[in-house]
C-alpha cells in the first residue's frame, strides 16, 4: 500500500503519510484540513475477544487503550483552522457472512470535553476509517493483528478470568432471588384470599381496593412475585451463558499463545475457537 492518502472530508481534503511500521501498529500524519496523527493498531472483534481480525485507529500519536497517559494535548488532531485537538477512535470489522466491514466508533469529544459540531465530527471519522482501512488492505496486516494480540492477551485473560467469574456470581444471586420468590409469591396468595375471604364476608371499599390489581394492591403484588422467579432464572441462565462465553474466550486465547510458542499449527480436527470446547 502507499504510505500516503487522500480523504475528502466535509472540511476539505486531509492528507494522512504513514510513518515507517513500528511494532504493532502504524501512525498517520495528518496535513491540508487537518493537523496532527493518527494512531492504527489491530485489535480484537467488537464481540470476539479472542478473534484478532479489526482494526482500531486512534486520534493521537499513541494507542488511546494502552497507554496510561493520554496523548499530549498539542498532539492531538484538529482542523487546520482551529486551535481545538479531538479525542476518539473507532473499530473497522468485518462480520460473517456477507464480511462487509462495520464501524464501531467510540465517542469524539474536544481536548476541553465537548462534544464536535457534526460536520467536526464527520471529519473525524472519515480520517479514521480511511486510515484503518489502508492498514487493512496493507501485505503486513497478519504480522499487525500478530503483534497486537501477543500485546493484548495478557491482559485480555484477566479481563475474562473476571468477566467469567462477575457473571457467575451475578447469576448466583439471580437464582437466590428465584428461590426466595416462590416462598413470597405463597404467602402473597394467601395474603389475597384471606382479604378475600374478609370481603365476603363483610365488603368494604378497602378491601376491595386491596384485592382489585392496582398499585400497591395484593394482587399486584401476587401479580410481580408470579413473574419475578420466572424472570430472574432467565436472566440467571443468560448470566451462565456469558460467563461460559467468558471462559471459552480464554480457553481460545490460551489455545493460541501455546500454538505461537510452539510454532504448531492445531491438529485436524482440533478446534481453535475455543467455543467449540466448553459447551
Amino acid at each position: 500500500m502507499s504510505p500516503s492518502l487522500t480523504v475528502v472530508t466535509p472540511a476539505g481534503t486531509v492528507h494522512a503519510t504513514a510513518r515507517p511500521r513500528n511494532n504493532d501498529a502504524i501512525v498517520f500524519d495528518l496535513s491540508g484540513a487537518m493537523r496532527g496523527s493518527v494512531h492504527v493498531t489491530g485489535t480484537h472483534h467488537v464481540r470476539y475477544w479472542d478473534q484478532f481480525t479489526a482494526v482500531r485507529a486512534c486520534l493521537g500519536p499513541v494507542n488511546a487503550f494502552q497507554e496510561t497517559e493520554p496523548a499530549p494535548v498539542d498532539t492531538l488532531p484538529r482542523l487546520a483552522c482551529s486551535r481545538t485537538g479531538y479525542r476518539g477512535s473507532l473499530t473497522l470489522y468485518r462480520d460473517a457472512p456477507a464480511d462487509r466491514p462495520q464501524v464501531s466508533a467510540y465517542p469524539m469529544e474536544s481536548d476541553a470535553g465537548h462534544e464536535p459540531s457534526p460536520k467536526t465530527a464527520a471529519t473525524l471519522t472519515a480520517v479514521l476509517r480511511a486510515c484503518a482501512e489502508n492498514v487493512e488492505q496493507r501485505t503486513d496486516f497478519p504480522q499487525i493483528l500478530t503483534a497486537s494480540r501477543e500485546r493484548d492477551t495478557p491482559a485480555l485473560l484477566r479481563f475474562l478470568t473476571w468477566s467469567a467469574d462477575y457473571h457467575r456470581s451475578a447469576a448466583a444471586r439471580l437464582e437466590g432471588k428465584a428461590r426466595a420468590s416462590r416462598p413470597a409469591l405463597r404467602a402473597a396468595v394467601s395474603a389475597w384470599w384471606t382479604v378475600a375471604r374478609w370481603f365476603t364476608a363483610q365488603p368494604h371499599p378497602v378491601l376491595l381496593l386491596m384485592l382489585a390489581n392496582l398499585d400497591g394492591s395484593l394482587a399486584r403484588d401476587v401479580d410481580v412475585q408470579e413473574w419475578w422467579g420466572p424472570y430472574c432464572l432467565t436472566e440467571a441462565s443468560g448470566e451462565h451463558d456469558r460467563a461460559r462465553n467468558a471462559e471459552a474466550e480464554a480457553v481460545s486465547l490460551r489455545t493460541q499463545q501455546r500454538t505461537r510458542r510452539t510454532g504448531r499449527a492445531p491438529q485436524a480436527g482440533t478446534p481453535t475457537n475455543a467455543r467449540m470446547e466448553i459447551a
